[in-house]
């Protein structure tokens, strides 16, 4: 009888040895699975901070919503609400900057290339219109933070513009080596402002002397012709371009060309027509330009009763 006890025991200590070495197994296999979750939770922390939204006041309480990270108090309307509110408030900088400024942004979209606790590399492409300028604007803007400052730089600027004016390409080329996008966005307004200056006055004549002005390029091209009507071959030119310097001046540069033909010179014996261009300077300085124009069509009898 206490040899079959003894055996009994024998056994169940047996069965426990068993149970004892594959609890030890589930045991490690446990931990081998949560060092595993724990992994792939800091690999999905890194994501989240190369993905960061450099964001603030509502518009960040909702992506912490978004993302099943309630921060603070309010409801999933309450957030939805007060970000309709942020947005309508940007738009409505961003209408007031377009009307002081001149420039609308069409589109900006941002990549990030680089992202650390102390850099962060972000590739920007930025187009819009400045009045009838159309740009296409791309660039590197690096932020290296020290403490508790951020250093901002920006590099591999590249600027894309449709324009044939040789003034304002080498401008851009120069913009493009200095990295110096203010003095860029300055500089196209003012120049868009000059550009429009000189179309007011162009449409102005043509309007005003329909019979006399020309535009042959249109309205926005940089030449005026004057035509009278009694004389074919009698034509003025006024050339109005607009120079760019490379430090970002913008100044209008008017000048008058003739051509007369020999015949028509006859008509003015007594003014000296071929002096015409100096003459015109000399109006420009004391008049202005709309002035001086106006000056030249009446002097030299090229307006009739229209």
């Amino acid at each position: 009888m206490m040899e079959k006890v003894g055996e009994e025991n024998s056994e169940e200590v047996k069965v426990l040895e068993e149970n004892s070495e594959e609890v030890k197994v589930l045991e490690d296999q446990i931990q081998h699975l949560q060092a595993e979750v724990e992994a792939l939770q800091h690999h999905q922390q890194d994501n989240q901070k190369d993905r960061t939204l450099h964001c603030g006041g509502h518009l960040q309480d909702a992506m912490w919503y978004l993302c099943g990270q309630k921060k603070g108090g309010g409801g999933a309307e309450q957030v939805v609400s007060r970000l309709k509110e942020e947005v309508e408030e940007l738009e409505e900088d961003l209408k007031l900057q377009t009307q002081i400024n001149s420039i609308s942004v069409k589109s900006c979209s941002t990549k990030t290339l680089r992202s650390s606790s102390r850099e962060l590399v972000q590739q920007l492409c930025i187009s819009g219109r400045c009045s009838e300028l159309v740009f296409h604007v791309e660039f590197q803007l690096s932020e290296l933070k020290e403490g508790e400052e951020a250093q901002r730089t920006i590099s591999d600027l590249n600027v894309v513009m449709d324009t044939s004016d040789l003034d304002l390409n080498s401008f851009l080329s120069g913009v493009e080596e200095t990295r110096d996008l203010l003095l860029l966005f300055r500089t196209l307004r003012t120049f868009s402002d000059r550009c429009d200056d000189r179309r007011r006055t162009f449409q102005h004549f043509q309007e005003k002397y329909p019979s006399v002005v020309s535009l042959p390029g249109g309205c926005r091209s940089e030449v005026m012709t004057l035509n009278h009507p009694d004389l074919p071959g009698c034509v003025l030119f006024i050339h109005w371009s607009i120079e760019v310097s490379g430090g970002g001046g913008v100044s209008p540069k008017i000048e008058l060309q003739t051509k007369i033909p020999d015949e028509a010179l006859q008509l003015f014996p007594s003014q000296p027509v071929g002096g015409a261009a100096a003459a015109f300077q000399s109006l420009l300085r004391i008049l202005g330009a709309e002035a001086a124009m106006e000056s030249v069509i009446m002097a030299v009898g090229l307006l009739t009763n229209d």
